[in-house]
């Protein structure tokens, strides 16, 4: 089962699955270019003679780990980070190796806000600002992609969400209507106080 359906529960469904805006790893992708490009000029560069296939090996072995370091853990880290808005939730997951998570359910945010720069303007990102009840701060989330479409996407979910409970918790309210034989209306909805120890009230 692929990653966020396991984590799910039976009655809850993925709104939105973002990574961190494609962005984030532009220049990773610009070092990698720029490191085929060396790494090729470096490797003709290698001197004639018995040691050219050496020299080149070094060069290449050089590059290779630099593309480790500059180019793919920051490819791996933009892939492996998830925020996830579900009908219950918004979920957030990151790491390659060692991971760190956390959940925020939709009956603790208390106010949604954004905030763009000029430039996240133009590349259409933003930062997310979540407030919840009994923290001891804000949550911040960085590098969201339409973050103006997002905020107003978790506070119609969370205004959703209170009706939904707000529904859940009216569907148990006893019928008012009806009372016991000890004083109260009964299932035939008439008034029973064999004692008459109780005022009878208005229906």
């Amino acid at each position: 089962m692929p990653y966020p359906d396991k984590v799910l529960t039976d009655d809850e469904e993925v709104v939105l699955h973002l990574h961190p805006h494609w962005l984030t790893v532009f220049w990773p992708v610009v070092a990698f270019l720029v490191l085929v490009g060396v790494a090729s000029f470096g490797a003709a560069l290698a001197p004639a003679g018995p040691q050219q296939g050496l020299w080149r090996l070094v060069v290449v072995g050089v590059a290779v780990l630099l593309a480790g370091r500059l180019v793919a853990v920051p490819l791996l880290r933009w892939r492996t980070t998830h925020y996830v808005i579900t009908t219950r939730r918004l979920l957030h997951r990151v790491g390659v190796l060692a991971r760190s998570g956390r959940d925020i359910g939709l009956s603790r945010i208390t106010d949604v806000s954004y905030r763009q720069s000029v430039w996240d303007r133009v590349i259409n990102s933003g930062t997310i600002t979540i407030e919840t009840a009994g923290e001891g701060g804000p949550t911040v989330f960085s590098a969201i992609p339409d973050s103006d479409g997002v905020q107003q996407l978790l506070n119609q979910l969370v205004e959703e969400d209170a009706e939904r409970r707000a529904r859940e918790a009216g569907g148990h309210v006893p019928d008012a209507g009806r009372w016991s034989d000890t004083g109260e209306w009964s299932d035939t909805g008439e008034w029973s106080d064999p004692d008459h120890r109780h005022t009878r009230p208005q229906p």
